[in-house]
């Protein structure tokens, strides 16, 4: 080998040298030294093959690659940032759509919620509607209206009674003066005359006695199925004290202070009237005063239910007898002690006038309004 020749060169006879292999410190030369460092950090998936070219042409070309790469490189990282800036974006657009749909649904939730609360409200008021309805309506105004109906049906049976026994008693045939003494002189033996009664006085000392003895028993002891007649409701004290203070203290004629509602003036009367019959038996006729169909069937159905009477008790010739008119009734308490009987008036408390012709007989009872409480209404018992 001449010595003028570059060292790249080699004889066929010499090996070759390999590139990646590490040279020997002894053998290498100084110009063999970059050229086996650029080749140690060179790119592993293209390998350069040692040429016949010139080192400057290798440079430019290592150069030139690297520019390559690093532009490579810088596009890379732009469409990475692209890729990250979109990303970002369509996250933030996602967000926003699912931020905007989770707000709609809340509005269509709440405002669903408000709808379902609307109409439940307006259930619940229809319902307290239609409860205080059925409480006015037909616990209320129905109740009463069949009330009505059915004291006005008692009081037109109670009328048509007493016409059937009107025109029985006409007499469509006249008959001689001679026959009606004789039938005169035979009926007037049949009763006693009449009486006039006087519990407060001293001679009356057995029937007082019996007057508290039946006021006890109606009060201690209530015998709720007995005979009719005989007072079958529950008897307080001070129904006792005002039924006392009829008898003793204003003789068997007078006026009591209401109790409050009729059902419980009728228990007063019913344990007077139940008193009279234990005292005079059928002599005693009770006429009854009031001035509507409404409060006689009250009347009736109360007489009926505190002294276990029928309805077969009332009549013009019964034990009971209803009048909405004083005038009627006047007429039939003379006819009844005519007829040697004995008359019991009551009358209702919505009489505010009484006439004279009904106070002239010895009882009556009337019921006087409390200026200090407000009308009454036919309550239960």
């Amino acid at each position: 080998m001449n010595s003028d020749s570059s060292p790249l060169q080699k004889s066929d006879s010499e090996p070759k040298v390999d590139p990646w292999a590490d040279p020997e410190p002894e053998n290498a030369t100084v110009e063999q030294i970059p050229i086996a460092l650029e080749t140690q950090t060179s790119d592993f998936n293209s390998v350069p093959v040692l040429t016949n070219s010139s080192p400057e042409n290798e440079v430019t070309t290592w150069e030139q690659r690297v520019a390559d790469l690093q532009q490579q490189e810088r596009i890379l990282k732009q469409q990475i940032a692209s890729l990250q800036g979109d990303y970002t974006q369509q996250i933030a657009e996602m967000q926003t759509a699912m931020s905007r749909v989770v707000q709609e649904s809340l509005r269509d939730l709440e405002q669903r919620r408000q709808t379902l609360q609307l109409a439940v409200e307006q259930l619940e008021r229809r319902q307290e509607r239609i409860r205080n309805e059925m409480k006015t309506t037909f616990a209320g105004v129905s109740q009463d209206l069949a009330i009505r109906v059915q004291g006005f049906k008692d009081y037109l049976v109670g009328s048509l009674q007493d016409l059937a026994t009107a025109a029985e008693q006409l007499d469509l045939v006249p008959q001689s003066e001679e026959s009606e003494m004789v039938e005169v002189k035979e009926a007037k033996p049949a009763k006693n005359t009449s009486v006039t009664p006087q519990f407060a006085e001293q001679g009356f000392e057995e029937q007082a006695k019996t007057i508290r003895r039946l006021l006890d028993q109606y009060r201690n002891r209530p015998d709720y199925y007995g005979p009719p007649w005989q007072l079958r409701r529950t008897f307080e004290p001070v129904h006792a004290e005002r039924a006392s203070q009829w008898f003793f203290s204003q003789g068997g004629k007078g006026a009591l202070r209401s109790m409050g509602t009729r059902l419980q003036n009728i228990l007063v009367a019913s344990s007077i009237i139940s008193v009279l019959t234990e005292l005079y038996d059928d002599r005693l006729r009770t006429l009854i005063l009031a001035n509507s169909p409404e409060r006689l069937g009250e009347w009736r159905r109360g007489l009926q239910d505190c002294l276990g009477i029928s309805r077969g008790d009332f009549g013009p010739d019964q034990g009971l007898v209803l009048f909405e008119a004083p005038e009627a009734l006047a007429v039939k308490a003379e006819r009844t002690v005519k007829e040697g009987d004995l008359p019991f008036i009551i009358i209702d408390e919505t009489e505010d006038k009484i006439s004279l012709s009904v106070l002239q007989f010895p009882l009556w009872l009337a019921f006087a309004p409390d200026p200090q409480s407000p009308s009454y209404s036919s309550d239960r018992y």
